[in-house]
C-alpha cells in the first residue's frame, strides 16, 4: 500500500512539474495564480484571526467552511480537466485494489494549491473560535478532519460522474460556471448589503444548522470545546469522521465499478439491437422542421437556417457558453435590484440589450464552417434570407424571454402601470440591435477560437470592440424616437393616458427598424462574402 501510495504522490509531483516544464506562458500563468491564490489566502486568514472575539465569529467561520465544501464538490463538474489525476479511468488497466487506490489517490490530492488554500481558511476558521489548550488540541484534528473530507468530496463526486465529465455533454457542464459566477456574485454582494445593515447576527440561524454539518462540523467541534461543551465536540468530531467514512467507502464503490463494468468503447450500440432509429431526441424536437418546403420542392432556406443556428446554441460551447451568460445576467441584474428595493422596472430593458448582443458577429459564431453557407449565397436576396433567418431564430428564444422578465420585475416591484411602457422599450432596443447586429456581422466580422477561452482570434480584438460597443451605440441612438415618447409619457400631465400606446409603438418600431437593418447589410454581406470568409476563420 505505501508504494503505491509513494508512486502516485511522485506521478502528481511529476504531472506538475512536466506541465510548467511545456512553456514559459504556462509557467509563469501557473506561478502567478499560485501568487495571486496564496496572497488572498494569507487575507483571508489574517482576516478570520482578526475576528477572533468577535460575538458571532463562530457564525462566520461556519458558513465559511460549508461555502469552501461546497465549492469542493462542484469543482470537477465545472473543471473536469483542472487535473489530471481526477480522471480514475487513466488507471483502469492497472493491477490496483480500489481501497488502497482510494488512499494513494487521497494521498497524491493533498498536493497543490487548492488544498494549501484550504488548509489556511480553515487554519484560521478555528483560530477563530479556539480559547484554551484543549480547543487548540482539538483544532489540530478538526483540521486535518475538514481538509480530508473536502478532498474526498470533490474525488466521490468525479468518479461518480466521470463517464459524464469526459463526454462531449460532460465537457459542456462548464459552460455553467460563467452562470454560477454570475449568480454567487449578486448572492454575495446582496448577502453583504443585509449583513451590512442587520449585522452579523443574521447568520446565527444558519449557523446553529452548519454547525451539524460536515465538515462545518469539525470547526463547531472546536467552538464547543472552547465553551466547555466536550459531549457535544465529541459527537460534532464522530459526525465529521463518519461523513469522511462514507465519502471514502463511496469512492471506493464508484472506482470498483469503474475499473469492473464495461463502457460504450467495449459494447455495441444499444440502439442497433432495437432494429429502429430515432430521427430526433431532445431539444432538436422542438427546433423548426427542415422539411417545410419551398416553391421548388426544396427545403426552405428560412426554416433550414433558423434550425441551424438554434443546434448552434445547443451543441456549440462557445456560443452557448455565450447565451448563457446573456440569459444570466439578463435576469440577475433586474432581479437582484428588485430585491435589494433599489431596483427599477426599467432595469428588466437590461434582458433584451444582453440578449440582442448574441446577433452580433453571426457569420463569427460559424467559424472556418462559414464556407458552406458562403457557397450557398450568390445573390442579395440570398444574403438577406439568411441573415433574416437568423434574427428570426434568435427571436425565437429572445421575445418570450425579454417578456417574462420583464412581468416578473415587474411583478417584484407591484408597477404594473409602466408595463406596456417598459415592454415597448425593450422590444424596440431588441429590434434597433438586430439591425445593428446585422449590420456590424457584415462590416466588422471576427474570428471566435474554437479552442481555449478567448471569445477573439489574436489580432482582431479591435474589430470586436467596434463591432459590438460601435453597434450598442448605434441601437441606442436608433432608439431615441420610443425613448423620447416614453420621457413625454412620464413628464406630461395627460401621458399617463397614453402609456399603454408605448407597446404597440414600441412593437412596430422595433419590427421596422430590424427590417430595415437586415435589409441594408444584405447587399453589404453578398458583396463582402471573400472578406467576411477570411476573417472568420482567422485562427
Amino acid at each position: 500500500m505505501s508504494a503505491v501510495t509513494g508512486t502516485l504522490v511522485r506521478l502528481k509531483l511529476s504531472l506538475l512539474r512536466n506541465g510548467l516544464r511545456q512553456s514559459a506562458g504556462r509557467r509563469a500563468a501557473y506561478i502567478a495564480s499560485a501568487v495571486v491564490t496564496l496572497l488572498f489566502a494569507a487575507l483571508q486568514l489574517l482576516g478570520l484571526i482578526l475576528l477572533r472575539g468577535d460575538a458571532h465569529a463562530d457564525a462566520v467561520v461556519l458558513l465559511l467552511v460549508a461555502v469552501l465544501a461546497l465549492g469542493w464538490a462542484v469543482m470537477p463538474l465545472f473543471f473536469p480537466g483542472g487535473d489530471e489525476t481526477l480522471d480514475p479511468t487513466r488507471l483502469v488497466m492497472l493491477p490496483l485494489r480500489p481501497r488502497p487506490l482510494v488512499r494513494a489517490l487521497l494521498a497524491a490530492s493533498l498536493i497543490g494549491i487548492g488544498p494549501l488554500f484550504t488548509v489556511c481558511l480553515v487554519a484560521g476558521s478555528v483560530i477563530a473560535v479556539a480559547h484554551g489548550a484543549a480547543a487548540y488540541a482539538v483544532a489540530v484534528v478538526a483540521v486535518a478532519l475538514a481538509l480530508l473530507v473536502c478532498v474526498a468530496l470533490a474525488r466521490a463526486v468525479a468518479a461518480a460522474n466521470i463517464r459524464l465529465l469526459t463526454s462531449r455533454k460532460g465537457r459542456d457542464l462548464a459552460v455553467l460556471s460563467g452562470l454560477v459566477v454570475a449568480v454567487g456574485a449578486q448572492v454575495v454582494n446582496f448577502g453583504a448589503q443585509r449583513l451590512g445593515s442587520a449585522g452579523l447576527g443574521q447568520l446565527d440561524p444558519a449557523a446553529d444548522v452548519l454547525r451539524w454539518v460536515p465538515p462545518a462540523s469539525a470547526i463547531g467541534a472546536v467552538d464547543a470545546v472552547s465553551e466547555g461543551s466536550y459531549g457535544t465536540a465529541a459527537a460534532q468530531l464522530v459526525l465529521t469522521g463518519l461523513a469522511l467514512v462514507a465519502l471514502l467507502a463511496m469512492w471506493a464503490r464508484h472506482l470498483t465499478r469503474l475499473m469492473t463494468s464495461p463502457d460504450g468503447s467495449t459494447l455495441q450500440a444499444a440502439g442497433n439491437s432495437s432494429g429502429r432509429e430515432r430521427s430526433s431526441t431532445g431539444l432538436s424536437r422542438l427546433l423548426p422542421s427542415s422539411r417545410a418546403e419551398g416553391l421548388a420542392g426544396t427545403p426552405s432556406r428560412t426554416v433550414t437556417a433558423m434550425e441551424r443556428s438554434l443546434r448552434y446554441v445547443w451543441r456549440d460551447p462557445k456560443t452557448k457558453t455565450a447565451w448563457v451568460t446573456s440569459l444570466a445576467i439578463g435576469l440577475i441584474v433586474p432581479v437582484f435590484n428588485a430585491l435589494q428595493g433599489t431596483g427599477s422596472i426599467y432595469f428588466a430593458c437590461f434582458a433584451a440589450g444582453m440578449l440582442g448582443i448574441q446577433m452580433y458577429n453571426q457569420f463569427g459564431q460559424d467559424t472556418s464552417a462559414f464556407w458552406m453557407v458562403a457557397m450557398t449565397i450568390s445573390s442579395t436576396r440570398d444574403a438577406y434570407v439568411e441573415l433574416r433567418a437568423r434574427a428570426l431564430a434568435l427571436l425565437v428564444i429572445t421575445l418570450p424571454y425579454t417578456a417574462l422578465v420583464t412581468v416578473l420585475t415587474t411583478a417584484m416591484l407591484g408597477d404594473w402601470a409602466k408595463l406596456p411602457e417598459v415592454l415597448g422599450l425593450s422590444f424596440a432596443l431588441l429590434g434597433a440591435m438586430l439591425a445593428t447586429g446585422a449590420w456590424t456581422s457584415a462590416r466588422f466580422p471576427y474570428s471566435i477560437p474554437q479552442e481555449g477561452y478567448k471569445n477573439v482570434a489574436p489580432g482582431q480584438g479591435g474589430l470586436a470592440w467596434i463591432s459590438i460597443l460601435g453597434g450598442m451605440v448605434a441601437a441606442a441612438l436608433l432608439c431615441a424616437p420610443v425613448i423620447a415618447a416614453a420621457v413625454w409619457v412620464n413628464t406630461s400631465a395627460d401621458g399617463d393616458a397614453w402609456s399603454w400606446t408605448l407597446l404597440p409603438l414600441g412593437a412596430a418600431y422595433g419590427a421596422a427598424i430590424s427590417y430595415l437593418g437586415l435589409r441594408l447589410a444584405a447587399p453589404r454581406t453578398a458583396q463582402r462574402l471573400p472578406e467576411i470568409l477570411a476573417a472568420v476563420s482567422k485562427g
